[in-house]
């Protein structure tokens, strides 16, 4: 049953955490579709009438789904810091406010970049493996890997994220921090980190991180070529976005040799089939996709999600705009 005079919020899973969505209950009357996981057909059924959705999981905003929500949406605000989901321009053109939720993830995404470079450099996986296999040895050079400290630990993007990375890495006694982006960056300086083009990006990292957005410029970025231009010693990291990697030259590099090992939070597609070639590689670490996983974060980004809302409903700022 609608409430009276409330604005009304459709929430597209049953599985968003509960601070968000109490939140919006204070002023909002709330829809919540009946499902962890919902699909398309059943977030367009259910968006008419409604003044605002928040975007538990990624379900594309574009001229389809704004057609259908109608003339009443207000407010679109997504349980993400990435957006590629969103047709952000299309969004804006209507007059809607458009939110996402950074800055309260960054030190969880952050965690889990450190977990997949000390797991990759020292070759957990393939250690693992090895002891399934009945296959330990107490040889001096059996299973070696690379060192972090004194490393090139290299950063393709430092906004939010990347920076938490590189605070969190010092304590490593890394010998130094590089970044390539648009532009060089204040925080980048008051990091002790330096700005460099891609291609010294690429030959000089030991430790390669990608924490940028996926959009045109990024989509399908590390290639062959990329791969080329890497240490054979060096590890890649991605805690962005899956398909800002080329899976197929992702696997032919691990294969070859031409880079040490790689470290997955993200991968395209995703979920991976279960026989595909990069989880059958011993030097890869791969996560599915945990970098927000945590019940703080997620609780904060529900709540941040809610304020959106509530902030763009009564016409003042968003906290995240885009």
């Amino acid at each position: 049953m609608n409430l009276p005079n409330l604005p009304r919020v459709l929430i597209t899973s049953n599985d968003t955490p509960a601070p968000g969505i109490d939140l919006l209950r204070t002023k909002c009357d709330v829809t919540i579709i009946p499902a962890a996981v919902s699909t398309r057909e059943q977030v367009l059924q259910a968006l008419p009438g409604h003044d605002a959705v928040f975007l538990s999981n990624h379900q594309y905003v574009n001229s389809e789904f704004l057609d259908i929500a109608g003339s009443k949406l207000k407010v679109v605000s997504t349980m993400s810091a990435g957006y590629d989901h969103l047709d952000v321009p299309e969004i804006k053109k209507r007059g809607i406010k458009v939110g996402h939720t950074p800055n309260v993830l960054s030190a969880a995404v952050a965690e889990i970049a450190v977990l997949l470079i000390l797991s990759a450099m020292r070759r957990a996986h393939e250690g693992r493996l090895k002891l399934e296999q009945g296959q330990m040895e107490f040889r001096p050079q059996w299973l070696l890997g690379q060192d972090v400290q004194r490393s090139t630990v290299g950063l393709f993007g430092l906004g939010n994220i990347g920076q938490a990375i590189v605070k969190r890495l010092m304590g490593f006694e890394v010998g130094r921090f590089i970044y390539t982006g648009h532009s060089r960056k204040k925080a980048g300086d008051e990091l002790g980190a330096t700005f460099v083009s891609l291609d010294e990006l690429l030959e000089q990292s030991d430790i390669l991180v990608i924490a940028a957005p996926l959009n045109n410029e990024t989509r399908g970025l590390f290639n062959d070529n990329i791969f080329d231009k890497m240490k054979d010693t060096a590890i890649l990291v991605n805690i962005a976005r899956g398909q800002i990697v080329n899976t197929d030259s992702l696997v032919r590099a691990l294969r070859n040799k031409k880079i040490f090992a790689a470290g997955l939070d993200v991968t395209d597609p995703e979920p991976l089939p279960t026989d595909h070639e990069l989880l059958k590689l011993p030097n890869v670490e791969i996560l599915p996709h945990l970098g927000t996983a945590t019940l703080k974060t997620r609780n904060n980004m529900s709540i941040t999600a809610a304020q959106n809302i509530l902030n763009g409903l009564e016409g003042k700022s968003l906290v995240y705009p885009l």
